[in-house]
């Protein structure tokens, strides 16, 4: 990564990147997103790793929902990535290899792929985990959230309970050494968002529903009068 470079160097690095408006919604998202992944860019023990990839990964899909154009999201991830020296494909491979890994094995393998640092793991989430456990690993939410979502794709459909999936994500991390008040807070805080996101898009789209409703009326009024 470039220690040198600025957040402001990032901001004009992405809107040269990404040169389209993005919706109200979700510049705070993008802006959220591009300043995390600046400080990370300048930490000197952070790696990428399975859980950070999964998290960011995840963090980005949740918080898009409902985005308008839909085909400007590839190019605004890409966007985010590449202006503070991250390759976002890389990342998504990284995500998705190790989301599809942990199909058809349990929260129990999880936890002992997590504390024998990837060993018996499939890739890629083996070397995506090797780090993980590490001195010279660097903690961010986006590796709780990570380690939320790879433990969800294990337990699979035995179990729709968020609070009980959170307590067994807030016992892993601290057995692989995370720290568990932090754990909590960002779990807790990303639930939280979660649900608010949620309902601005519910909004958002009830809103523009009502408007194409309002103009096919008039439009059908017009045509009545004519």
């Amino acid at each position: 990564m470039t220690g040198s470079q600025t957040i402001a160097d990032s901001k004009k690095a992405f809107h040269t990147a990404f040169p389209y408006v993005i919706p109200s919604l979700y510049r705070r998202t993008a802006d959220e997103l591009l300043v995390e992944l600046h400080l990370l860019s300048h930490q000197t023990n952070f790696t990428i790793n399975a859980l950070f990839a999964v998290g960011l990964c995840q963090v980005f899909q949740a918080f898009t929902k409902g985005y308008r154009p839909e085909n400007q999201l590839d190019p605004l991830f890409s966007a985010l990535c590449s202006c503070n020296g991250f390759d976002g494909d890389e990342i998504k491979a990284l995500a998705q290899g190790s989301s599809k890994a942990v199909q058809g094995h349990t929260v129990e393998d999880v936890q002992e792929w997590l504390k024998s640092k990837g060993k018996g793991a499939p890739e890629p989430l083996a070397s995506g985990l090797s780090a993980v456990t590490g001195d010279q690993f660097h903690y961010s939410r986006l590796v709780a959230v990570g380690l939320f979502s790879l433990l969800s794709e294990a337990q699979g459909k035995e179990s729709d309970d968020p609070e009980e999936l959170s307590k067994t994500v807030h016992s892993i991390g601290e057995q692989i050494g995370l720290s568990r008040p932090r754990l909590e807070k960002d779990l807790g805080l990303y639930r939280s968002n979660l649900e608010k996101m949620a309902q601005a898009v519910e909004l958002m789209e009830e809103t523009l529903a009502a408007e194409r409703r309002k103009r096919e009326r008039q439009k059908a009024e017009k045509a009545a009068q004519d």
